[in-house]
């Protein structure tokens, strides 16, 4: 069994269900509005691309590899984006569901960007990886050339560990060089202060 079990994040804002073939007309709206807005990040385009994109994500998680989901809003469940858990550890003697988790392949419409939706949906997933799977730590990464993504990150307390020289495919379909950052168990609370205060200022 896939220790990667389909579950429904739900926030305030947010919704983040498990990509399923019903989502592929909302992906298609999102993913063509604005393409210039995403830059560093690889997003399907059209609907050949987005349903075999949708089945690939769906074997992947199957084989226990990555957990893909579409992000919705919680007023209208709209769909304006996906982000996804992947590139599971599990170590030496551990008898946790994992170790360590990134979270990452996120892309969002050009009209939910720059909103609270990457926040929440950031705090949804950590809460889920720490305080359900009990993960050591979590992994963030971004192209190098994201200062955007970069700034993001390190805003949310995450520690930036370094650059990984050519790992994983750019938008330019060639490697790219990688930002990684990641936050562990003990930095998690704090991080977990500092989402909540953006989302729901005093």
């Amino acid at each position: 069994m896939s220790p990667f079990e389909p579950v429904v994040l739900t926030g305030e804002q947010v919704v983040l269900e498990p990509l399923a073939p019903r989502h592929v007309p909302g992906l298609i709206a999102a993913a063509a509005e604005d393409r210039s807005s995403y830059e560093w990040t690889p997003v399907p385009n059209g609907e050949p691309e987005i349903r075999g994109w949708v089945e690939r994500a769906e074997r992947e998680r199957e084989a226990g590899r990555m957990l893909t989901f579409a992000t919705m809003t919680a007023a209208d469940a709209n769909v304006v984006g996906s982000t996804s858990f992947l590139d599971p550890q599990r170590w030496q003697r551990s008898d946790r569901a994992f170790d360590s988790i990134e979270i990452g392949s996120t892309w969002l419409a050009a009209s939910a960007q720059r909103t609270a939706i990457n926040t929440e949906a950031k705090l949804l997933m950590l809460e889920h990886a720490f305080d359900v799977w009990n993960v050591h730590r979590v992994v963030l990464n971004t192209d190098a050339r994201n200062e955007r993504s970069r700034a993001a990150i390190e805003r949310i307390g995450a520690t930036f560990e370094g650059i990984l020289h050519g790992f994983r495919i750019g938008v330019e379909g060639t490697p790219r060089d990688t930002a990684t950052f990641a936050i562990t168990a003990p930095e998690w609370p704090e991080v977990r202060a500092r989402l909540v205060a953006r989302l729901r200022p005093a």
